[in-house]
Parts: C-alpha cells; sequence; structure tokens
C-alpha cells in the first residue's frame, strides 16, 4: 500500500478504546492517530487530525455516535464511519449515514479484518475509478427520452408483466431489463433482494412487520407501499441489516 489508513477511536469508554487500539494495531497499514471520549471532542479532533476513518461508539453522554456522524457528512474532508458498539438496535439507522461497518462489542477479530479490507478497497481504489463510480447513472427510458437516475433516490424496484418499475421518492420509472441485471448493475450500492419481484435499497428501511409463516412486511421512508420479504430471505437481510 503507498500509505496507512489514518485511523481516530471515538468512544466514551477507556476499555473499550484501548481493546480496540490493541486489535488495529495488528493490521500494519494502520495508524491510530487519535482518540476521543466525547463527540465534542471526536468532531474537534477529525477536523485537527484529518483521518480516514472514525470508529466510532454511538451510546455517548450528551452528542450520540449518530449525531456525530451526521456533523462529520459537513465537512470538507469527511472521513468513513466505522460504528463500534454494544447495541445492535441502531444498525438501520446506522447505515443512513453511508457507515462502512457496524461492529458489535466484544469485537470480532475477522469481522474486523473485513472490515479493514473493505476500507483498503474504498482509500486506494484509483481516483479516477473512483470518479467514474460517483457519476454513474442508471439510464432508464421515459416517453422516448433517456432519464438518468441517481442510484442513491431509488427506493426499491418491482418486477411484474416483464417490466421492472423503479420508484424514488417523487416519481416511477419503467425499464425493460429484468431485476437481475439490474441487481447487477447495482451491486456497488446498498440494494439487497427480498422476495424474486422486489430489490430494494437498504438506506431506506425502517421496519421489519412479521407477517405469516416466516415471512415478514417491510417499511420504507418515502414510501407508503409495504413491501412482502419472501421468508427465504429473511435472515440474509437481517444479517445485513443487523451487523
Amino acid at each position: 500500500m503507498s500509505r496507512n489508513i489514518k485511523a481516530i477511536i471515538v468512544d466514551d469508554e477507556r476499555y473499550s478504546r484501548e481493546e480496540l487500539k490493541h486489535l488495529l494495531n495488528e493490521f500494519p497499514f494502520v495508524e491510530v492517530i487519535g482518540e476521543a471520549e466525547s463527540g465534542e471532542s471526536a468532531l474537534i479532533t477529525c477536523m485537527q487530525q484529518q483521518p480516514d476513518v472514525v470508529f466510532l461508539d454511538i451510546e455517548m453522554p450528551k452528542m450520540n455516535g449518530l449525531e456525530v456522524a451526521k456533523n462529520l457528512r459537513e465537512l470538507k474532508h469527511m472521513p468513513f464511519i466505522v460504528f463500534a458498539t454494544a447495541y445492535p438496535n441502531f444498525a438501520v439507522e446506522a447505515f443512513r449515514y453511508e457507515a462502512v461497518d457496524y461492529l458489535l462489542k466484544p469485537f470480532d477479530e475477522e469481522q474486523l479484518a473485513d472490515t479493514m479490507k473493505r476500507l483498503q478497497r474504498l482509500l486506494f481504489e484509483p481516483e479516477e475509478d473512483l470518479q467514474v463510480a460517483s457519476s454513474s447513472r442508471l439510464a432508464v427510458e421515459l416517453e422516448s427520452e433517456i432519464h438518468y437516475i441517481d442510484p442513491h433516490a431509488i427506493l426499491y424496484i418491482s418486477r411484474d408483466d416483464r417490466v421492472s418499475r423503479i420508484y424514488t421518492k417523487d416519481q416511477q420509472f419503467e425499464s425493460k431489463l429484468a431485476l437481475k441485471d439490474l441487481e447487477e448493475r447495482l451491486k456497488s450500492y446498498p440494494f439487497f433482494r427480498i422476495h424474486k419481484s422486489y430489490l430494494v435499497n437498504l438506506s431506506y428501511v425502517q421496519k421489519l412487520i412479521p407477517w405469516f409463516n416466516g415471512a415478514y412486511l417491510l417499511e420504507l421512508l418515502n414510501s407508503d407501499e409495504k413491501l412482502s420479504v419472501s421468508r427465504n430471505y429473511v435472515k440474509a437481510l437481517r444479517n445485513r441489516l443487523e451487523l
């Protein structure tokens, strides 16, 4: 690697900071450049040190980790965020801040290793590839015109009558592409198949509601629809949402 990954650890518990620092020291390409015991000091440290990644606890007094993440998105040099917490119930909300991962205490060394590999790919990917990815749009035809949709704006995609319907907050588009083809094109984004007929943007997941025979209904932000989650996909979906 051409350079180290500069990391900051944010946790109000000293023992947790020391444990995570010890684990990160096992990776020769990681340099822990700072620590913070509160949300306020985390923001100051990030502005001063400009880390590549922040390992961020959630339950902290005064300013919690989700509030810190919201403020970090306003920085000119926005670091990647890895939530490191004892509480699994914040996972869905945490990923709305585009977190790289959600680590649960006590930390699993294999999961941490996977997280570091993901960070390496994100940080050391050639700049020109990142520029292409950031400008990529999904092309669909509407009334003989080609519309380009930002994948982040897509709530979900459904398939019926040989037509794929793409839903954003304000519009609906149709595509002749099969759902599996759309899934392949969107694989760099947080989309997940919940049913043979539905592909969902996990960033908008709000609630899972038990239905019958092991199936669930899924509620999304900015949508009144309740989508069916096949029981064959429930376990994998929960694993994605509840890291």
